[in-house]
């Protein structure tokens, strides 16, 4: 099954409440870690609650799936000592999975939920479309929130406290809150500790969230996270960028998560800018892109889109290759090596924008 970015809120919520033994391999993947993890953990819990249970709930590398693909078929095909359906959870899954997914989907046996947490696959990707094609497959897209999917999620956070936001204090959340879906769910959490947790006889005006609540807690510094970071070192912003790496550091996201981001927007700028450079118009080139970008941003992807050149954003990719391996393989802190390398992307930047004749 292939599971669109609107559909699969609606599928995760679907499985939780009746999980479907038929269903063999979930994959997830995007441009949203947050929401990846998020939707990851859900599926995997509707199976086991306790995923610290050594007797249910396996966890694997994709690295470990290429070095021996049949050990995903053996833990499909394994039984629980206790009894229960498990579940084998695989992150970070690539297309180096392959052939141990496909060992499960020709498996007789077996009754595991196997939950494979990717990255932003393309439609060419051959894990992507093995699971998407496969009848006990589900192939889930998770992109990031864009404005409708935003207010859904306040409502939820919030209604679950017992809470509803005001008019002003929602539009205020929405401009407000980054597009990670993890980043933003924590941001309301904190939102609604701090209004506290409404008791069902409370006074309807203690259960509302006005804009002064949410200004008090998310503040102006509310959006600065991963998101605000990509932006402000492709804008060639040091002093904001400083700042945004401070909170993404603050937030637990992994700095190799944080130069995968960094990665995702290089290529969707060159994408921009190559669109450019052929003769689109920069608004047109920005209404084409699928997910569409939060309208809040696209006013700097355009801004973007003009100041790097298609063949400079060529060379960022070497460049945000490189720092990734190192966090892989090097010895050196990992927030150094992503405080260094959006450095270079921001200097670089600078650059390009006091020097726009020679591009």
């Amino acid at each position: 099954m292939d599971i669109k970015a609107g559909q699969s809120e609606a599928f995760v919520a679907g499985y939780v409440r009746k999980p479907d033994p038929a269903l063999r391999v979930a994959l997830v993947y995007g441009n949203d870690e947050g929401m990846i993890a998020e939707r990851g953990r859900t599926l995997a819990q509707a199976v086991c609650a306790d995923l610290g249970d050594a007797f249910r709930a396996v966890e694997l590398s994709g690295a470990q799936l290429k070095d021996d693909p049949a050990r995903l078929g053996d833990e499909f095909q394994s039984l629980s000592l206790i009894g229960g359906r498990r579940v084998v959870r695989v992150r970070p899954a690539g297309d180096e999975t392959v052939d141990a997914v496909q060992t499960v989907l020709d498996a007789t046996a077996g009754d595991a939920l196997i939950v494979l947490e990717a990255g932003n696959l393309p439609p060419s990707s051959r894990l992507r479309q093995l699971v998407a094609a496969a009848p006990a497959g589900a192939a889930i897209a998770c992109f990031e929130d864009g404005e409708r999917a935003l207010e859904g999620l306040i409502e939820q956070v919030l209604g679950a406290a017992g809470l509803r936001a005001d008019n002003d204090a929602r539009d205020y959340l929405v401009d407000n809150l980054g597009s990670d879906r993890g980043l933003s769910r924590s941001e309301l959490e904190k939102l609604a500790l701090y209004k506290g947790i409404a008791k069902p006889d409370a006074p309807a005006a203690a259960r509302i969230v006005t804009f002064d609540d949410a200004v008090a807690v998310i503040g102006d510094s509310a959006a600065i996270g991963l998101d605000d970071a990509i932006f402000a070192a492709f804008d060639g912003d040091p002093g904001a960028l400083d700042r945004a790496l401070d909170r993404v550091f603050a937030e637990g996201v992994a700095p190799a998560s944080a130069i995968r981001g960094l990665q995702r927007h290089a290529d969707l700028l060159h994408r921009l800018a190559g669109a450019i450079e052929a003769g689109t118009r920069p608004d047109d080139a920005i209404a084409r892109l699928r997910p569409p970008p939060h309208f809040s941003r696209r006013a700097a992807l355009q801004r973007q889109a003009r100041t790097w050149p298609s063949r400079r954003l060529a060379d960022l990719v070497d460049l945000l290759l490189e720092a990734e391996m190192q966090c892989k393989t090097t010895g050196l802190p990992d927030e150094a090596i992503l405080r260094r390398t959006a450095l270079r992307i921001a200097q670089g930047a600078r650059s390009l924008a006091r020097a726009p004749a020679r591009r």
